[in-house]
């Protein structure tokens, strides 16, 4: 038989029983579709983690005071310390955030506070729209300046351009506004860089957030591969202005992005590859399905069999229409599975699913793959039925 005659009985094989068709695809369907909406999540979590820490080079060192050790606190001088002793630290910053309502005029808004050093923007990768940083001079003088995110400008002046030099009320004090941010969504650590305004540090802490503020610095190590060395310096340091003895615990703690990341993503990926292996199972059991119903296929067509061994088929072209009615339930089953599996991305944006084309290629070589392993051997069988045999069945 030739070949395109081979696919065309396959398919009429398959045709000629729709309904028994349908449930034999509906696993295969069902997996990819969860296979597709699976990969769709992971690949928004990681879109949203690498969004989260974009702002951060990977150079970056992030310091927090430790909770729950008594009086924990990190300040302005250990920044100081670092950069004047350290030898693998090029840059640094001391920042503190707390909330407070904002207003100009009639407009108000809720936003988060960050009390920080002047050089923060540039360590945070951070640009200017309008406007300019607050200087040295100010952090020092607790002088009353501030630069608004994107967003929170455009709530209380409607165009962002209009901000600067204008005076806003924070915490029931006038603020002088310096400069706007350009746009740029999520922060490092779950805030909105576009919702937030920004004080000198020790304006900040005098004038709205308070002294029991908890300090955070950020450091810059000069080189990836010195980054082991800097944080193992900027903790001697740091234990040495805290005078720490050699028996106590450190009352602070460490993180670079790079490795957040990593764990982040780590974590992402362990879900990811549980939740595939749900969906492969749904493509195991419809697998199962496809075999027992091609078990069930070769047992109605034995008499067929006989007839096409007889007029001269040889024991490949048996195999190859049984496998290819396999091939053709997984692949069809495949297909409608990757569009169900696209349909239904878009109602889970709201878990952070995002297209993505490497769900579709895994679902439907799966599915593929399933179709051949368990059509094999039943096709294998319908190949070797003797032809006699077969056509004595009844």
């Amino acid at each position: 038989m030739f070949k395109l005659e081979t696919i065309g009985m396959a398919f009429e094989a398959l045709v000629s029983n729709k309904f028994r068709t349908l449930l034999s695809m509906l696993g295969i369907i069902i997996g990819v579709a969860t296979v597709i909406g699976v990969v769709s999540i992971g690949a928004g979590a990681k879109a949203q983690i690498e969004e989260q820490f974009k702002n951060l080079s990977v150079t970056s060192i992030i310091v927090f005071p430790t909770r729950g050790t008594g009086n924990s606190k990190l300040s302005e001088d250990d920044l100081g310390a670092v950069l004047a002793e350290s030898n693998f630290v090029s840059e640094g910053n001391a920042s503190v955030s707390g909330s407070s309502n904002i207003a100009f005029g009639t407009e108000q808004a809720s936003a988060t506070i960050m009390g920080i050093t002047e050089n923060f923007f540039s360590v945070s990768n951070l640009n200017f729209l309008h406007g300019e940083n607050f200087t040295l001079q100010d952090n020092q003088d607790r002088n009353k300046v501030i630069i608004l995110g994107y967003t929170l400008a455009e709530t209380l002046f409607v165009t962002p351009d209009q901000a600067v030099g204008k005076t806003v009320k924070v915490n029931n004090r006038q603020f002088t506004v310096t400069g706007v941010l350009e746009e740029n969504g999520s922060s490092t650590f779950g805030t909105s860089y576009d919702d937030t305004a920004y004080a000198p540090l020790n304006s900040a802490q005098q004038n709205i957030l308070g002294n029991n503020a908890q300090v955070r610095l950020v450091f810059l190590a000069n080189e990836v591969e010195l980054m082991d060395l800097a944080q193992d310096e900027i903790t001697s340091i740091l234990r040495t202005e805290h005078r720490l003895r050699d028996n106590q615990d450190d009352d602070f703690q460490l993180r670079d992005p790079g490795s957040i990341v990593s764990s982040a993503t780590e974590t992402s990926d362990t879900l990811a590859f549980l939740l595939i292996a749900v969906a492969s199972m749904v493509l195991l059991v419809s697998g199962i399905g496809i075999m027992n119903v091609m078990f069930v296929t070769v047992a109605e067509r034995t008499k067929e069999i006989g007839v096409l061994k007889a007029i001269g088929a040889k024991q490949k072209d048996i195999l190859t229409q049984f496998l290819l009615e396999s091939i053709m339930l997984s692949i069809t089953g495949g297909v409608l599975g990757i569009i169900l599996g696209m349909s239904i991305v878009p109602f889970l944006k709201d878990y952070g699913a995002i297209q993505s084309i490497s769900g579709a290629i895994l679902g439907f070589t799966f599915s593929v793959i399933v179709g051949i392993f368990f059509g094999f051997y039943p096709a294998l069988k319908a190949s070797k039925l003797d032809p006699v045999d077969a056509l004595r069945s009844e």
